[in-house]
């Protein structure tokens, strides 16, 4: 048997993701800022947004709490949020009710 009589069929299916977003995000890269404390402002950038939340990239999480405002000036957007999940460089938060 040489290598082109293999069946592909018998090779395992790769399965989906799961998703488990309330609401599909669409792509973006708005300039955003990160406010804490009345006072504490980190700069980041917005990468994806829903109705329900975004994906921010930060350059470092040293300081971030796990709730704060998010602010978009282009969108005229102040959103309190909740971090869901963390990288090194990246927040999945949800937006508060």
């Amino acid at each position: 048997m040489n290598r082109s009589d293999k069946s592909v069929s018998s090779m395992p299916a790769a399965q989906e993701p799961v998703e488990r977003r309330k609401a599909s995000r669409r792509r973006t890269l708005k300039a955003g800022r990160i406010s804490f404390n009345r006072a504490g402002v980190i700069d980041c950038q917005v990468r994806n947004l829903s109705p329900a939340g975004a994906l921010l990239e930060v350059a470092g999480q040293v300081g971030i709490p796990d709730d704060f405002v998010l602010v978009i000036e282009s969108d005229r957007l102040h959103q309190a949020c909740r971090v869901i999940w963390r990288t090194a460089t990246r927040l999945g938060v949800a937006f508060a009710a």
